[in-house]
């Protein structure tokens, strides 16, 4: 724990205190994150340009289990999160850098099969070729092989990002909002109020809730 003089000569020296992200313990490899980096460049050029759509594609998990981590609280009062296992909805969310967002939630078990289902419904609502970018796990490149023909007919591609590259993936910071600025106190009650509350936030992304991407730049996309 700092002592209030760290703590001011930190601040004078530019410091600020703040949550600490985490990274992956491995990374790619780097002529293979530098490839994968200018053909997203390009994709992205091409998206700006109207030629094409983009979404970031990932699926995330919201429970019971609070990860709220600050809230305003006055003198003489404590505000307390009750907590508990279980309660979990999981989340697969397509989102753009203009917030359009095709999300669907489940509250069962989710695996690869379910989430290409979900692909394929977003497949028949594409205005133009679009390029669904995702993260190159393993599970997600074999159960996927089988429907690239039909998505491709409909004008979706799949680009996988490098291995160990979370932070290339836009749909990352979705769900840090969700998780820790969107979601109260009182979305916490139970598990029905939660479920609600999850689904009514990304049914608001691009409506009353917006995020201010960056646009894509290869210069800032190293480790």
């Amino acid at each position: 724990m700092f002592s209030s003089n760290s703590s001011s000569l930190c601040k004078k020296n530019g410091g600020r205190f703040k949550r600490v992200r985490r990274v992956t313990k491995r990374q790619p490899a780097p002529e293979v994150y530098d490839i994968k980096c200018e053909c997203l460049d390009v994709l992205e050029d091409l998206s700006r340009r109207d030629a094409i759509d983009i979404y970031y594609g990932d699926e995330a998990g919201v429970s019971l289990y609070p990860t709220i981590p600050y809230a305003w609280q006055f003198p003489d009062e404590e505000v307390v999160l009750p907590s508990e296992r279980g309660g979990r909805l999981n989340c697969f969310a397509l989102l753009s850098r203009d917030n359009d967002c095709f999300f669907r939630t489940n509250e069962e078990k989710v695996d690869a099969a379910w989430i290409a289902d979900q692909i394929t419904e977003f497949s028949l609502t594409l205005r133009r070729t679009t390029v669904l970018v995702l993260d190159n796990a393993s599970v997600h490149v074999k159960a996927f092989k089988d429907h690239f023909s039909l998505w491709e007919e409909r004008g979706l591609f799949i680009f996988f990002l490098p291995p160990y590259s979370p932070h290339l993936n836009i749909v990352e910071i979705l769900w840090k909002k969700v998780k820790y600025e969107w979601l109260q106190v009182k979305d916490y009650a139970d598990k029905n109020t939660l479920h609600e509350a999850v689904r009514y936030i990304l049914s608001e992304v691009g409506k009353s809730l917006c995020i201010a991407f960056q646009p894509f730049k290869k210069s800032l996309t190293q480790f």
